[in-house]
């Protein structure tokens, strides 16, 4: 539940990141998936560990760690990055 809920921010930070970049782009879908898989790769890496080591009964604290991490750089530096993809694609 913790990798979950640390784990569906962080993606949706990302992809409004994402979106952002592609906001003035004619046909930007697969542009979108090209900039957005690779970053949200180690996001699902860190929280299928987090639930198998969970299942088997072993301390998840280093990818939960990871993944807190991973939440708190997205959440300081998403909307910067998105602000100035938007700031771009005006120009």
């Amino acid at each position: 539940m913790a990798a979950l809920a640390l784990g569906t921010p962080t993606l949706s930070l990302i992809g409004g990141v994402g979106a952002a970049l592609t906001a003035g782009v004619r046909r930007g879908g697969a542009l979108l998936s090209l900039l957005v898989l690779p970053l949200s790769l180690p996001i699902m890496i860190f929280g299928a560990r987090a639930t198998d080591l969970a299942a088997m009964g072993e301390s998840a604290a280093g990818p939960l760690f990871l993944l807190t991490a991973l939440l708190f750089l997205s959440v300081s530096l998403a909307p910067l990055a998105a602000a100035a993809a938007i700031r771009i694609s005006l120009d």
